[in-house]
């Protein structure tokens, strides 16, 4: 799964989800002819996304050249269960990426496009959120 080899600071703050607004960056195909845009916001997991880039792999067949255009570098804490209030702030889970709507996730080359929109189309049930498929 992805996660990152070393951090500056082991816990981070949640964040506030007031005015998420639009993505500003990563928002047009920098290396593929399709690509997978996110349409909500929403947390996207290291395992969700690893579960999404196995579905189109192995849709693809060794065909075409995927990119993932995320990296999940948020890290999310969670205490135990049955543990009481108190206690300061719980271990690392897992890590997570914050998703704004207009966010490319995956681009695909190589390939034909109804093979990679079908791919897409698979790999977006293993998303937690709404996506739109993009060409150039």
């Amino acid at each position: 799964m992805l996660m990152p080899k070393k951090v500056k600071h082991r816990k981070w703050h949640k964040g506030r989800r007031r005015g998420l607004g639009v993505e500003t960056r990563g928002t047009t195909l920098a290396f593929g002819s399709f690509g997978l845009k996110a349409e909500e916001a929403r947390w996207v997991s290291a395992r969700q996304i690893e579960a999404a880039r196995r579905t189109i792999i192995r849709y693809l067949k060794k065909g075409g050249k995927l990119w993932i255009r995320i990296f999940p570098d948020k890290p999310v804490t969670k205490k135990g269960t049955e543990v009481p209030m108190g206690g300061g702030k719980g271990s690392v889970d897992h890590y997570a990426f914050v998703i704004k709507p207009g966010r490319i996730l995956f681009e695909l080359e190589g390939i034909k496009e109804e093979v990679a929109r079908e791919a897409f189309r698979i790999a977006t049930d293993k998303l937690p959120i709404k996506t739109k498929f993009v060409s150039q």
